[in-house]
């Protein structure tokens, strides 16, 4: 019996070789890692940690350029988040979970297995990627099957069966990471009175507390050709390669950091810190970019329909039709948004500092203050028109119609 994981050699993964091996007769583990931007630290060694605990073959699949392209561009076309969160972890997770039912039908497995916890987003997220492209596939979750209550007591597990890991007992936040995000969740910040411990050394991974950034702005200039990103300050650059640019710089100047208590698709509220700082430029540049080229109905409804998109993508829809008809929609809207954007940061703070198009719908000439060829004249018909209903209905209440 094959069964394909979902390796990151973190604490739940680590402790599922073994555990599987115990209690599936016969089970042959193939270890599953996608790159999606994690870092190289987070590679070293795994293979063989992955085989020493008990897998029989191990998979690494470089998967940043895929998961830029496909899943992140859609992503900044769109302007969607979940309650203020830009969905770092949501997004990469249909990407792995369509590399698991790649490697599980090349070597005939009989399930998939993850190490979501059931208290999570993430399994309902993983399942129904697979649910959606390879129905006939088992699912096999371990934290809904074994008598582990606790990342406590996955430690004394993995000590107990000699697993090495890269976390103590003081330092275990539940933490993922790829090339848009990290997130944080777990120990004191389970408490929402509690004050993240942005200047405790080691919490902060992809960027600077706003205290310690630089005394010192930095302008960076953002260049777009229909709503993705093609060069920064005037370097032309891959979509992957702009983003650790931006991470770099917007790490720097503490921008991007989100701390939130968002409302699962569980049905608990759970709290987390998000590290964003490359794509929190990119899609405020991306918005602001859109203020000049989308007509007012196009902007609106682009706005009201992230918001879905937001939801579907959190909920783990990626592969549903709507998800697909939302992103065609997306799509269409970024013919015009062409343009450069000039922002500034500061100690956690991104500030406008101009924009231009081709494509621009603003006209200074009509919105000028001084002179212009508008006539102002034309407005009093238009309000006694907008206004109609109103002015009917005051006067029946008056008695006067």
């Amino acid at each position: 019996m094959k069964i394909v994981l979902l390796y990151s050699g973190g604490l739940d993964t680590s402790i599922c070789i073994p555990w599987l091996k115990e209690n599936y007769e016969g089970a042959e583990i193939i270890a599953l890692t996608c790159d999606v931007g994690q870092g190289d630290d987070e590679f070293i060694g795994l293979e063989k940690k992955a085989i020493a605990t008990g897998a029989s073959k191990f998979y690494f699949e470089d998967t940043k350029d895929e998961f830029v392209n496909e899943y992140v561009v859609p992503l900044i076309k769109s302007g969607a988040n979940y309650e203020g969160y830009l969905l770092g972890t949501s997004i990469a997770r249909p990407l792995i979970a369509k590399k698991a039912i790649e490697i599980a039908k090349k070597e005939s497995a009989y399930a998939i297995a993850h190490g979501c916890t059931g208290k999570g987003n993430d399994q309902v997220r993983f399942e129904t990627a697979v649910k959606s492209l390879a129905p006939n596939l088992k699912i096999i979750a371990p934290w809904r099957e074994w008598d582990i209550k606790s990342r406590e007591d996955a430690i004394n597990y993995a000590e107990s069966h000699n697993i090495p890991l890269n976390i103590n007992r003081k330092t275990n936040y539940s933490k993922d990471k790829n090339l848009w995000h990290l997130s944080h969740e777990g120990l004191d910040l389970e408490d929402p009175a509690n004050e993240p411990k942005y200047n405790e050394t080691g919490f902060l991974e992809m960027s600077n507390s706003p205290e310690n950034a630089p005394d010192s702005s930095e302008y960076v200039e953002i260049n777009f050709e229909k709503g993705i990103p093609v060069s920064v300050n005037g370097e032309k650059l891959s979509v992957k390669d702009i983003i650790f640019k931006l991470n770099k710089i917007g790490g720097k100047h503490g921008v991007g950091l989100f701390d939130v208590v968002e409302n699962r698709l569980v049905g608990m509220k759970s709290r987390g810190l998000y590290e964003t700082p490359g794509g929190t430029i990119l899609v405020h540049a991306h918005k602001t970019l859109e203020t000049l080229t989308l007509d007012k109905e196009t902007s609106h409804l682009k706005n009201y329909l992230s918001i879905k998109f937001g939801e579907l993508v959190y909920n783990g829809q990626w592969f549903c039709p709507a998800r697909e008809a939302l992103s065609a929609f997306f799509e269409r809207t970024q013919e015009f948004v062409t343009g450069t954007v000039k922002i500034k940061l500061y100690k956690g703070n991104i500030i406008n500092a101009g924009v231009w198009s081709k494509f621009s719908l603003y006209s200074q000439e009509l919105a000028s203050f001084g002179e212009s060829k508008y006539d102002q004249k034309q407005a009093e018909g238009f309000i006694n028109l907008f206004a109609l209903s109103n002015e009917v209905r005051a006067k029946m209440l008056e008695g006067n119609i």
